[in-house]
């Protein structure tokens, strides 16, 4: 979302898609939302603006923090993007269909069908999974907790054999 801020990614935005979805110069993501999740051509639009940014920002990151033990690299649309290819592991974080849309509907105050519109827009979690080295199902807390604990053993153990 901080990217999402940035003047640069913001003026490329909005000469794409227009003053219309901006309010005080603050982008309005739900109107954005509906236009992208609703034309593919506009989505791949959107994604020639962010992804190249999105990427460069997580360069820069990386190189700040090369001394930690893990880079843990969070995104909804990491195989969509290509950005997959670049990581040592995957790790796929799943739930059922009816329980993502319902935390997506609580989270971003918004509609079953928009929800919907966007999950078409990603690829299933059985395209996910074949690429994925780790899936953990996020059904319950605790699941989740010992999901990431076994990865994390999994991961020092191949740090301190490297």
């Amino acid at each position: 979302k901080k990217l999402m801020q940035s003047v640069t990614v913001l003026n490329l935005i909005r000469e794409e898609f227009g003053d219309t979805i901006f309010e005080n110069g603050v982008l309005i993501r739900e109107k954005l939302s509906e236009i992208v999740f609703n034309d593919s051509n506009s989505l791949a639009k959107l994604n020639s603006i962010v992804h190249p940014a999105v990427k460069q920002h997580f360069k820069q990151w990386v190189l700040e923090h090369q001394d930690e033990p893990f880079i843990v690299y969070e995104s909804a649309i990491l195989f969509e993007s290509g950005s997959y290819k670049e990581c040592d592991f995957i790790v796929n974080v799943i739930a059922p269909l009816e329980i993502r849309i319902k935390r997506v509907i609580e989270r971003d105050k918004t509609t079953r069908e928009k929800v919907l519109e966007r999950i078409k827009n990603q690829w299933n979690d059985e395209e996910k999974s074949s690429k994925s080295d780790f899936i953990i199902e996020n059904t319950n807390m605790e699941g989740l907790k010992l999901g990431i604990v076994k990865i994390l053993n999994f991961l020092r153990i191949k740090q301190t054999n490297s």
